[in-house]
């Protein structure tokens, strides 16, 4: 199944309105100093696409003790995909402002629900506005789907797991350099990351316009840090956020990846877990 889709593409598919093939537009915009997209939304959004937010949707923040963004439940998920209006066969669009970095949680958050056509548009909002397509503005409250979360469509690591893959696998941290090596911290309460892992930044997986770079391009790196055909791969992030955006660039280079949703988030707010620095995996 495809992975991402351009903005032509999905221009042609929202003019066309085919019955048999509607596509649905999500918009999650979030990030860390703004985790509330609402305005930025209300403000200008791709015509039809129906806002997500990351924070009460694409986790549940009332369970404790696995990481700042945990995953919702089946049922919390099946509730928020009929709101979007999501129907069984529909081909959903994620999009959002930042090189697909927040829109990959929805991304992957769908296809571990078994939702089968998800796909993140290329470039994100920027690719669409260049292309010279419109934007709308206000809320878009669509008419309730019929979609059902069943989850497990995805490989997914508990943090035993994670602390365990590097000895026979490959484990990327995906955040910033400075935060693997230790030097800064801005959010979890230690710094450093998991013994073992590999730096691999989200932003050295997109071009200057914020698209994921060619399939190849991203394989000959991603071997780079011990990638191969065979070999174990997951990734982690802050909490759970850009990691899936990793999968998806993983998925790309035809690399299949799991996710640890706890992310460092989860791992340094344990105190029985090291913590390892510098620009070693250590």
């Amino acid at each position: 199944m495809p992975i991402l889709i351009t903005a032509d593409e999905l221009a042609s598919r929202l003019a066309s309105d085919a019955p048999d093939r509607r596509t649905v537009v999500l918009d999650v915009r979030w990030t860390l100093a703004t985790p509330d997209g609402t305005e930025a939304y209300r403000a200008g959004h791709i015509p039809s696409a129906v806002y997500v937010d990351l924070d009460t949707e694409l986790a549940d923040h009332e369970v404790v003790g696995v990481g700042r963004h945990p995953l919702p439940t089946a049922d919390a998920l099946t509730s928020a995909m009929r709101r979007w209006g999501l129907r069984e066969g529909d081909t959903a669009v994620v999009v959002d402002d930042l090189g697909n970095q927040s829109a990959a949680r929805a991304w992957w958050l769908l296809r571990y629900a078994g939702f089968d056509d998800v796909r993140m548009l290329d470039g994100a909002l920027g690719a669409w506005l260049s292309a010279g397509h419109p934007l709308e503005t206000g809320d878009v409250v669509p008419e309730p789907g019929d979609a059902t979360a069943r989850f497990g469509s995805m490989p997914v690591l508990d943090i035993d797991m994670a602390a365990s893959l590097p000895g026979r696998g490959v484990l990327l941290d995906v955040r910033a350099a400075e935060r693997y090596r230790g030097e800064v911290e801005p959010v979890d309460p230690r710094a450093g990351h998991i013994p073992g892992a590999r730096s691999a930044p989200t932003a050295t997986s997109l071009d200057a316009d914020g698209r994921f770079l060619p399939a190849e391009v991203l394989r000959a790196r991603f071997a780079e840090l011990g990638v191969e055909p065979g070999v174990d791969v997951a990734t982690y992030c802050g909490s759970g956020v850009t990691g899936a955006h990793a999968v998806a660039a993983l998925a790309i280079a035809g690399v299949d990846a799991a996710l640890f949703p706890g992310s460092w988030s989860q791992w340094s707010n344990d105190a029985s877990r090291p913590a390892a620095t510098g620009g070693e995996p250590g």
